[in-house]
């Protein structure tokens, strides 16, 4: 059963972890079916908004991209009732023009994860959802829209989801840069899988920190470079944030929504209680 008590979830660096942007704030410890998410989730309102916050590496970046729990992250805003989730990300570009500092909403991902879960149907129900266009297409347009009108460099592209946690080694960069990828991070996936599978909204705010090792007149990525820019970001996503987040249209219908109309393949027989009761915040009586 849905708490109901937030709208629109924000998953971000822990930068962001800043009461003083809500009001009426509070902190919240949940559990899920798949362990507890990267840390409490601060709850408050921005704007009439209700928002949900969680620090994907946790208060203090403590977690590495490949051990996020990113099944519990979403199942827990879906449980708060969020209908839309911002990504704010820090990513390396491939392309000359896509400079530190810019801005980048991507329309697409190529999965280079290697071992992390990336759906909550598992051990006895198999479900198919479709994910030809892995990010909601009105949720992104809105935030194209409104970081131009701020003024960024802003662009879309393509982002490939790296396992990590160390960079890329310069071959890999070259061959990412020759496939035509735009920008390169390690935390778009699998949450953009599993907030499909719950029917949720997702767009993803990428800031560009560094060229990635691919430029020949390019340092090697240091994480100095990297914390830096992304401190000097932090205040290009919130503007977008402050925007964003009173203009999303929480009521209006999208196809996101619908992801799992038709996608659960199994048998309705075959499925156990414990499945069963296990997703039914997800199944919402379907099987």
């Amino acid at each position: 059963m849905m708490r109901a008590e937030a709208e629109i979830g924000i998953i971000g660096g822990s930068g962001l972890y800043d009461q003083s942007l809500f009001e009426n704030v509070q902190e919240l410890e949940l559990d899920t079916p798949f362990g507890k998410p990267s840390d409490h989730i601060l709850l408050g309102e921005f704007k009439g908004r209700k928002v949900a916050f969680l620090a994907r590496h946790g208060k203090g970046h403590r977690i590495a991209p490949g051990e996020i729990n990113a099944r519990a992250n979403i199942y827990a805003m879906k449980s708060l009732g969020v209908t839309h989730i911002i990504s704010p990300s820090a990513v390396g570009s491939l392309k000359e023009e896509l400079k530190p500092l810019d801005v980048v909403i991507p329309d697409q991902i190529f999965d280079r994860t290697k071992a992390r879960p990336s759906t909550f149907f598992e051990d006895g129900i198999v479900c198919h959802i479709g994910f030809k266009d892995p990010f909601c297409e009105k949720l992104s347009n809105l935030l194209l829209e409104v970081a131009e009108k701020n003024g960024k460099n802003t662009h879309r592209g393509t982002y490939v989801c790296i396992e990590g946690p160390q960079f890329s080694t310069k071959a890999e960069s070259l061959f990412y840069r020759s496939c035509g990828f735009d920008i390169i991070g390690m935390t778009a996936l699998p949450e953009a899988k599993l907030a499909r599978e719950a029917e949720i909204c997702y767009g993803i705010i990428a800031t560009v920190t560094d060229y990635d090792v691919w430029r020949e007149a390019e340092d090697d990525v240091t994480i100095e470079t990297v914390i830096n820019n992304v401190i000097k970001n932090e205040a290009t996503v919130r503007a977008i944030l402050e925007e964003v987040i009173p203009a999303i249209e929480i009521n209006e219908d999208c196809a996101c929504r619908h992801a799992l109309d038709n996608a659960i393949v199994t048998s309705p027989d075959l499925i156990s209680d414990d499945i069963r009761s296990k997703l039914d915040l997800l199944l919402q009586g379907r099987v």
